[in-house]
């Protein structure tokens, strides 16, 4: 099969490609340093000529209330494109609970991407994921100082972004779910939690404190992103930490 993947340079996108070429597909990464501009529609029937899926991985430049306009208007060039193309499957990755955070302009703008796939000409899969292992440092970055590091108490069940390159390749090599496949990583862990086995990890002696305001996750209500019924991936916290 061929693969057009959107945003196939980036760091779900390039693994994505690898997995897919391994398996002996042919999977071409596109992206604005390859001439493709998911917004201006530059080079899109080009990259989309020819495949049998087109997997989009593109992402805002920023998480604000602009949010919404990048991903109303890449999925609608896409779309365009790919349903011209005749291609016969469009997979998207989103984010496990994106639809119960309504607070956030960023999860706002992914519910809105997810149901223009899905009322669009094109049949269809979303990949749902957990919150990345990978993003953890930058996450406690947001609310941090020398001596403390501020974290609420949300419930997090991260995955490894390898697990969740693999997941994507898996699910755009079959059939169209027509929906949504939830992925998720093994354990769960209360995110103040996850903050205190990064920095031991790291030999940091800061202090990591509850606070129920702190940082883009005080506006997550319970255990919405997470999911133990999801497909779980094999990466374990610790062992990706090592």
């Amino acid at each position: 099969m061929k693969f057009a993947v959107i945003g196939g340079t980036g760091l779900i996108g390039s693994q994505v490609v690898k997995n897919l070429n391994a398996a002996g597909h042919e999977a071409v990464p596109h992206s604005q340093s390859t001439g493709v501009d998911v917004i201006t529609g530059q080079g899109l029937d080009e990259a989309v000529a020819g495949a049998d899926v087109v997997v989009n991985l593109t992402n805002s430049p920023t998480f604000d209330d602009a949010s919404p306009a990048f991903f109303r208007t890449s999925m609608d060039n896409l779309l365009a494109a790919a349903q011209r193309g005749g291609v016969g499957h469009f997979v998207i990755l989103s984010i496990v609970g994106v639809d119960q955070v309504p607070e956030l302009d960023y999860y706002r703008a992914k519910t809105l991407q997810e149901e223009i796939l899905a009322a669009g000409p094109v049949p269809y899969s979303i990949v749902r994921a957990t919150q990345f292992m990978e993003f953890m440092d930058d996450v406690m970055t947001w609310t941090a100082d020398s001596d403390t590091v501020r974290l609420p108490a949300t419930p997090i069940q991260p995955i490894a972004a390898k697990d969740v390159a693999a997941a994507v390749a898996e699910v755009a090599a079959g059939a169209p779910v027509r929906g949504i496949h939830n992925i998720a990583g093994p354990e769960v862990f209360s995110l103040d939690e996850l903050g205190r086995i990064t920095l031991s990890h790291k030999g940091d002696d800061r202090t990591v404190v509850i606070d129920p305001t702190a940082g883009m996750f005080a506006a997550v209500k319970g255990d919405v992103l997470t999911d133990k019924s999801a497909h779980l991936a094999p990466t374990r916290y610790a062992d990706w930490l090592s």
